[in-house]
């Protein structure tokens, strides 16, 4: 089926069919095609599929494709449990085909190539599930939901890589706890649903300019009328409790938070009278148990960029008398010494770009004994770690976790050491 074509030639809707190679960062599968990459979704390495171009045209370096009618099928596909999610469909799964057990070795599969590739570390990689969620189904666990509103003010998520709302009357990975909201009609272009670990539920409803104003589920309005209620929510880890603001950033998998503490504990082996830096530490999670851990002799600094991260931080801290909450941009408070001119242990849970370069080497003139990276993005974990040994400190250890079933997303908690 594949024939030379002309340069300037538009190949979107163009049907091919593909061997697939390996799985690559992003939820899709590498093949190629008349000199060309293409990056095929809905398909499983080994697989021989037909598939719709999607995006690119003949003179384009790569490709985008759906695959739409699978040939023959590799060992761990599976019906998928969403009608939404295929072809054209919903973009908010990527792997609703594939057996939850090889999504986990593909998870580790990316982070294995992408330390390989940025960081020349060649490391095996074991992705494991949530803890105590081994035996889990992959659906009813996003207890945090941001739908996007149609033309006709219903609700629904985005294709992949487009504005167009897929309409839903249910979503098969969220929580069953979560506050209906998809039975009305909206007047925002976002609707966020959270439902907390501590009970409570909250809706907030965005337009594009700002945010309308936030309702709470006992008294639901479309219009986005505020009504009774408080806007955030509480979270319980092990034997704590957190507060939250509805839209403030906390994981979406309700076994997600304990997990990365037990895994974060364990990483950075903290000591009694240590001094500590939780770096993006938002609404104070680490810091807390990191707190517990140095004791009362000993010093932690939750630094967070977020205002409002930052006032919940102190609210979750105020009974840590040797946790310390500062507010602004890490960059600039590591380079104005703010965080100190010494730690013991640094923990950094940084956004998907990454620490980079700068922070990474202001963290490296603290002189940490170890450093504990949070990622949830392997390539920028990858350039960070390619950086910190360039600064002296090399990897150890590295836990992986499929906190998000049915999603190319994947969850590192990496362990830098300094080098002797």
């Amino acid at each position: 089926m594949s024939t030379p074509v002309e340069d300037t030639q538009d190949l979107t809707g163009s049907r091919v069919e593909l061997e697939i190679g390996p799985v690559a960062h992003g939820g899709h599968c590498v093949a190629r095609w008349d000199g060309r990459v293409v990056f095929v979704r809905h398909t499983l390495p080994g697989e021989r599929v037909v598939a719709e171009i999607t995006e690119g045209g003949a003179g384009d370096r790569f490709l985008r494709a759906d695959a739409v009618e699978v040939l023959t099928a590799a060992p761990g596909r599976v019906a998928s449990r969403c009608p939404v999610s295929g072809p054209g469909g919903c973009g908010g799964c990527d792997f609703q085909h594939v057996d939850l057990a090889v999504q986990r070795e593909l998870l580790g599969a990316v982070v294995e190539e992408q330390l390989s590739r940025l960081a020349r570390i060649d490391r095996r990689v074991v992705v494991r599930p949530p803890l105590g969620d081994e035996d889990a189904d992959g659906l009813d666990w996003r207890t945090r939901v941001t739908f996007a509103t149609g033309s006709d003010g219903s609700l629904g998520l985005r294709k992949h890589r487009s504005h167009e709302v897929v309409p839903l009357d249910a979503c098969p990975i969220a929580s069953p706890e979560l506050p209906d909201v998809l039975s009305l009609p909206w007047p925002a272009s976002r609707v966020l649903a959270v439902a907390g670990s501590g009970g409570d539920r909250f809706v907030g409803a965005y337009d594009v300019t700002g945010d309308l104003p936030s309702v709470e589920t006992d008294g639901l309005m479309a219009d986005g009328r505020r009504v009774s209620g408080r806007a955030w929510v509480r979270e319980r880890v092990r034997d704590r409790e957190f507060r939250v603001g509805g839209s403030g950033f906390w994981q979406v998998h309700p076994r997600s938070a304990e997990t990365l503490v037990d895994a974060v504990l364990r990483a950075a082996d903290v000591r009694p009278g240590e001094r500590v830096a939780d770096l993006y530490a938002g609404v104070g999670l680490f810091t807390a148990f990191l707190a517990e851990a140095v004791g009362p002799e000993g010093t932690v600094l939750s630094v967070e960029g977020d205002a409002r991260g930052s006032r919940d931080a102190k609210r979750n801290l105020h009974d840590l008398p040797q946790a310390a909450v500062l507010h602004g941009d890490v960059e600039q408070l590591l380079r104005r010494g703010d965080v100190g001119e010494r730690c013991d242990v640094v923990v950094l849970d940084p956004p998907r770009t990454g620490a980079r370069a700068k922070v990474v080497r202001a963290i490296a003139a603290l002189r940490p004994r170890r450093v504990v990276y949070v990622a949830c993005d392997p390539a920028a974990l990858a350039r960070d770690v390619a950086t910190f040994a360039s600064e002296g400190y090399d990897l150890g250890e590295v836990e992986a976790y499929a906190l998000f079933p049915m999603t190319h997303h994947v969850e590192c908690v990496a362990v830098l050491d300094r080098r002797s």
